[in-house]
């Protein structure tokens, strides 16, 4: 397992629905989300990606960890839908507490609803 790299900065935006670290001023990695309906409502990261030319730095989990404790932050649940975010929950208990099974399935509803978000 990669070490977390400690040069990256995770960025929220917010408008664009991606968390987005950074690594030298250039765009490294995103978690693309949403947020469930009604607010304040839970966020749904439903796809990963690191660039090539940054990948086994550690930056996905910096992403993940950075997404968990964002939500903590504004007191809402993950419900991870994006495989990796799913994995690396999995690998990180204590930090990514497990939503239930309402939420999980509100999200799919939502985004089977909403395919754009992806």
């Amino acid at each position: 397992m990669a070490a977390e790299n400690v040069s990256v900065e995770i960025r929220d935006d917010r408008e664009h629905h991606k968390l987005v670290a950074y690594e030298d001023g250039a765009a490294a990695g995103t978690i693309a989300y949403f947020v469930m309906d009604p607010a304040p409502g839970a966020l749904v990261p439903v796809h990963t990606v690191v660039g090539p030319e940054y990948e086994g730095r550690g930056i996905a989990g910096a992403l993940a960890r950075e997404f968990y404790a964002m939500a903590g932050r504004e007191g809402v649940p993950v419900v991870p839908l994006c495989p990796y975010v799913v994995r690396w929950a999995q690998r990180h208990p204590e930090q990514a507490p497990e939503p239930s099974d309402e939420l999980v399935e509100g999200a799919r509803r939502q985004l089977a609803s909403h395919p754009e978000l992806l």
